[in-house]
């Protein structure tokens, strides 16, 4: 299999997580893309032009990040990143669409942002804040009832808090939270957040 992805891509870093936690490295070629190059929907397999983009065995895609996900937490087989059924399997699914819609958000904000000033919308902006800063304090009380978990959700908070360093510091999910801060700092040592974890530009 081979994965399309980018080292900045929060979306793709969560896939990436995911095969390194199910020992799965030999088994899926990391292939580096640029989903704003010209053809690069063609080159991926993803109409989209989006990534990651999962190029499976007999050349069919997978696409996106939920799905791939899904799918290598299937073929790993063994304990289960994602519980095949039951409630547990809705609550993890529930906190990862949490966490990717923080995602969705900040990368709102970080395209509006990178606009011209007087074109930026600061009901957009002002939008997008508040459901950062809801969705983290959600995040910190899930986390405060079970801190020990780990499951596709929790990798799903990684990825977005640490999206939020990345590209939004001056948002400081931190202040309001020392912590879920701890428990961040604490899981993001874990081996496969460290090799994940975006370069410093």
């Amino acid at each position: 299999m081979k994965l399309h992805y980018s080292l900045t891509s929060p979306y793709a870093r969560k896939v990436r997580v995911v095969i390194i936690e199910h020992d799965m490295e030999d088994e899926v070629e990391l292939v580096k893309a640029n989903s704003m190059a010209e053809g690069a929907a063609e080159i991926i397999h993803n109409p989209l032009s989006k990534i990651p983009s999962l190029i499976l065995k007999d050349g069919s895609a997978l696409y996106d990040s939920p799905v791939i996900c899904e799918y290598l937490d299937h073929e790993a087989g063994g304990k289960r990143l994602l519980p095949k059924e039951g409630s547990r399997r809705w609550s993890v699914l529930r906190a990862q669409a949490l966490g990717d819609g923080i995602l969705d958000a900040a990368i709102g904000m970080v395209i509006e942002g990178g606009r011209p000033e007087g074109q930026r919308s600061g009901m957009w902006q002002e939008r997008w804040t508040g459901a950062i800063h809801r969705s983290v304090d959600q995040i910190a009380e899930e986390v405060a009832e079970d801190p020990k978990a780990f499951d596709l959700g929790r990798i799903t908070y990684v990825c977005a808090l640490g999206y939020l360093d990345f590209r939004l510091p001056d948002l400081d999910w931190r202040a309001p939270h020392p912590d879920l801060a701890e428990w961040y700092e604490e899981l993001s040592a874990r081996e496969s957040f460290a090799r994940t974890r975006p370069p410093e530009e």
